[in-house]
């Protein structure tokens, strides 16, 4: 089956999520594109997720502030321009650095991130998370957190 093209426009994106405090807008989901997805990303300084894998390679391109990779335990200090590619089972996290980031995320095939971002800001509400159901949530959606 062919997919065919699309133009999405500022004025046509939906609503960023809310992914425990990140803002995550989804441009082209794996659904969309049958391929890749792209999401662009907010944070306030000190949000991100904690180290975690998942079967799908992503990377991400630094558009903005700084961003603190944690990438199989070795910690990356990443400024705009910089990309980080992380493959398919690596486990990896991030936080955004003083005053905030932006960074646009690129997700390989069959990757359930966009899928995950929505059933986070769906199911878990902001404020201090309730940690076995994000858990359980991320893991439905192929996502292990690191221990």
């Amino acid at each position: 089956m062919t997919i065919p093209y699309f133009v999405l426009t500022p004025d046509r994106r939906e609503l960023p999520l809310n992914v425990l405090g990140t803002k995550v807008t989804v441009l082209a989901s794996n659904a969309a594109t049958q391929s890749y997805g792209i999401t662009l990303q907010r944070g306030d300084e000190g949000t991100g997720p904690p180290p975690h894998s998942h079967d799908w390679d992503e990377s991400f391109y630094v558009l903005g502030g700084e961003v603190e990779f944690l990438c199989d335990g070795a910690a990356h200090m990443c400024r705009p321009g910089t990309l980080v590619h992380v493959p398919r089972g690596t486990v990896h996290g991030f936080h955004y650095g003083k005053g905030g980031g932006q960074m646009l995320e690129i997700t390989g095939q069959n990757a359930l991130a966009a899928q995950m971002f929505a059933a986070v800001d769906h199911e878990i509400p902001a404020g201090p998370p309730d940690i076995p159901k994000l858990l359980a949530v991320l893991e439905r959606n192929g996502v292990t957190v690191a221990t």
